[in-house]
């Protein structure tokens, strides 16, 4: 695939800083200039340079300029952008760093994990970003180091594919979360950044508004992530068209590719220990929440928890606690031991199951992983047999 960059350079009111940042820029490319309704006449400071820009008659928001530039990204016949900010907090001089990372895997959004070791780093940024990369991996299962850093390589094939509804500073949280549901890979590349005195800063981040809007939005996709259905993947098709694929034979893709026997008999363990244990109501969310965490399956382990489904486990955890208690089991099944002593019966659940737990945990574990394990290796098993993935039809 012949790799076909755009450098793009959002700005709204950063007159002070644009035209260094696009200097420097235009040493490793070709830059687009996004002028999202800036009112301090910026863009006029780069008018004779050898460049493109493109304005919004008023602000619109940071999401919005990027879907722009990726459209007129299209138009020129780019495969991918290369976002960076105009404030000059990031170094057009690790541009190649980008370049060279999305010809290795054009299919990876490139996302540059800022040293935060500097001087001058607020507070505010650190807290903002482990808060997002906290609710991408609950989201999404996937680890990156800077959810929220502003110098980012998509493939422009990534904005026909992930339908996203914000167009401010959330946006950037949502289409990593959205293209990683529809099987593109999100890496962290190490950049570095630089951060002038406070009075120096120049940021259009509204504390609050931009705040709100990102939980929101996390509340949104943590809602949908709970939701124990396989998002929909795409692939190319024999012409090199995106395609959407059934999300059955999705699950099907993430079984055949991504789970192994050890993974699928732990998400098992974990949906048998978490169902075994009295969260009366909460049994469904906290598995999914764990299994997402971890980049487990959520199907499996939801399966598993319904062995748990009242009254056979229960009442076996019931009996043991019982038994704890009293070294002797319940016999008496009565509107007295099962109504009046209800807390008593609560407890011993409590205590019955973390007995139990463990053990039904370590018994259903090991025999999803012998099963698994044996038709892995008995049936030989192929990614071919499975269907082609996202990445394997490129």
């Amino acid at each position: 695939m012949q790799i076909k960059p755009l450098i793009v350079i959002p700005v709204y009111n950063h007159g002070s800083t644009l035209r260094d940042v696009a200097e420097r820029a235009l040493k490793h490319g070709e830059v687009l200039i996004l002028d999202d309704g800036s009112t301090d006449g910026g863009p006029d400071a780069v008018e004779d340079m050898d460049l493109t820009v493109i304005s919004h008659d008023e602000n619109l928001g940071k999401g919005q300029a990027i879907l722009t530039a990726a459209e007129k990204a299209r138009e020129l016949g780019k495969t991918h952008i290369i976002t960076i900010d105009a404030d000059g907090q990031h170094f057009p001089e690790e541009i190649p760093k980008f370049i060279k990372a999305i010809q290795q895997s054009p299919e990876t959004i490139f996302v540059g994990s800022r040293n935060f070791e500097g001087q001058n780093v607020p507070g505010a940024a650190k807290f903002g970003r482990s808060f997002s990369n906290f609710w991408l991996r609950v989201q999404t299962g996937i680890k990156i180091n800077d959810v929220q850093s502003g110098f980012r390589a998509y493939p422009l094939e990534i904005f026909s594919v992930a339908k996203t509804s914000e167009s401010r500073y959330a946006f950037e949280v949502e289409i990593l979360v959205k293209s990683a549901w529809a099987g593109y890979d999100l890496k962290d590349l190490p950049i570095e950044v630089y951060y002038p005195n406070p009075e120096e800063r120049v940021s259009h981040f509204d504390t609050f508004k931009d705040n709100i809007r990102i939980s929101l939005l996390n509340t949104r996709l943590t809602m949908r992530s709970f939701v124990p259905l396989p998002h929909r993947q795409y692939a190319k098709d024999e012409e090199g068209k995106i395609t959407p694929i059934h999300p059955l034979r999705s699950l099907r893709i993430l079984l055949c590719k991504d789970e192994t026997p050890l993974k699928l008999a732990i998400a098992g363990a974990i949906g048998m220990l978490l169902g075994t244990l009295p969260l009366i109501a909460m049994h469904s969310i906290a598995i999914i929440l764990f299994c997402g965490f971890f980049r487990l399956s959520k199907i499996t382990g939801l399966a598993v928890s319904q062995l748990c489904i009242p009254p056979f486990v229960p009442a076996l955890c019931i009996e043991a606690g019982h038994y704890m208690r009293y070294n002797k089991f319940l016999t008496e099944i009565s509107l007295q031991t099962i109504g009046y002593e209800a807390l008593d019966r609560f407890y011993e659940w409590v205590l019955g199951s973390l007995v139990l737990g463990p053990l039904f945990a370590a018994i259903i574990g090991i025999t999803i992983y012998i099963m698994a394990f044996t038709i892995k290796r008995f049936l030989d098993i192929k990614p071919q047999q499975c269907g082609k993935s996202h990445h394997e039809t490129r």
